[in-house]
């Protein structure tokens, strides 16, 4: 049995209550929270599982947005086909149209023999293009028409291949700058984004994290013999609350297994975590800089992240005035209202009944 941390335990119990409201149809594939935004999340995820629409999925990285591609999967009628996962990011350019649409023999150097791609791999099933954003604008036009006429040709082939496919894509770059920047195909941004779907960063829902920790740890005792189950007192509590996690749920998952190594004690002291979590103060709501270089996160992600944060401070402490909330940050209410729809930022709605 989890021994929870004490001010996890009205968490736990909205766990169990989300959990029953949701019903054994819906399957969460390991998504845990109970924050307004991931509810609401949850449930579009619910309703667009139902159809066959294209998905766009936003956020920042380490976010979980696979794992909702997952969900919409799972929960939907393609649930026994296949679901293959494509990271259009981590497959060079010019070896990335193979991957999704296959090669016939000779081809080019070094096609020895036929390929199959992962739009056939995925027929009667779900195909989930991750980091969608960093695809060259010439392969989106052929991307376009696989996705608009779910039919396309391998390379170096010339018979047609139908598919059924689903198709569920993700990025963690704003696709609209990228349009005006000549970057991104308007076209296919409106062919994928059909049922647009945003992933808040966990400092803009603290309230899932020791849900998160509750899972990790469990997914611990299942992996090692013998774990012992941490518990959390107080002030480091009030440090994780504190710290602004620019890697997301990833970050926190990492520092979990961490601490499962590196500490022997079941009771998790102030010391026993990373400096630059402890040395966060509760009234600086930037990005640690020592956190942008221990998590990789870019100049330009954490310059976006800091602006973020500084907009959502002043909108809550003005409750939600914009008027009174540029007056904080000194600038146009014109210029924070562009800011607020480019960022997609927006109060969190009370969370749904299921």
């Amino acid at each position: 049995m989890i021994i929870a941390p004490t001010s996890a335990e009205k968490n736990d119990r909205n766990i169990i209550q989300v959990s029953e409201s949701r019903g054994k149809d819906f399957d969460r594939v390991g998504i845990a929270g109970v924050s307004k935004g991931l509810i609401k999340v949850l449930d579009t995820v619910k309703k667009v599982s139902k159809s066959n629409s294209s998905v766009l999925i936003t956020g920042e990285s380490g976010t979980g947005k696979e794992l909702i591609a997952k969900a919409i999967h799972k929960n939907s009628s393609r649930q026994n086909g296949p679901m293959v996962v494509i990271n259009c990011g981590a497959i060079p350019g010019e070896l990335l149209e193979s991957e999704l649409f296959g090669h016939e023999k000779g081809a080019f150097t070094g096609a020895h023999r036929s390929r199959v791609g992962r739009f056939e791999i995925a027929d009667q099933g779900t195909i989930f293009l991750d980091e969608i954003g960093d695809m060259s604008p010439e392969l989106q036009v052929k991307l376009l028409r696989a996705i608009q006429e779910r039919q396309f040709e391998r390379v170096g082939g010339t018979a047609t291949i139908q598919v059924d496919i689903r198709v569920v894509s993700a990025t963690n770059k704003d696709l609209p700058r990228a349009i005006e920047d000549g970057l991104f195909r308007e076209d296919l941004y409106y062919r994928l984004n059909v049922i647009p779907l945003h992933i808040l960063p966990l400092r803009e829902r603290k309230e899932d994290i020791f849900s998160l920790i509750d899972y990790f740890q469990t997914n611990l005792m299942k992996r090692e013999n013998g774990y012992q189950v941490k518990i959390f007192c107080e002030s480091v509590q009030q440090a994780l609350l504190r710290y602004d996690w620019p890697g997301n749920i990833r970050e926190l998952e990492n520092l979990i297994e961490r601490i499962s190594v590196l500490v022997d004690d079941q009771t998790i002291e102030l010391h026993d975590l990373p400096e630059y979590i402890t040395n966060n103060s509760s009234q600086n709501t930037s990005v640690s800089v020592t956190s942008v270089f221990n998590n990789g996160i870019g100049f330009n992600q954490a310059v976006d992240q800091y602006q973020r944060s500084l907009i959502l401070h002043a909108l809550n402490e003005t409750g939600w005035v914009k008027a009174r909330a540029a007056g904080l940050l000194k600038m146009n209410r014109t210029t924070l209202v562009e800011k607020i729809k480019k960022m997609k930022i927006e109060p969190e709605s009370e969370a749904p009944v299921f």
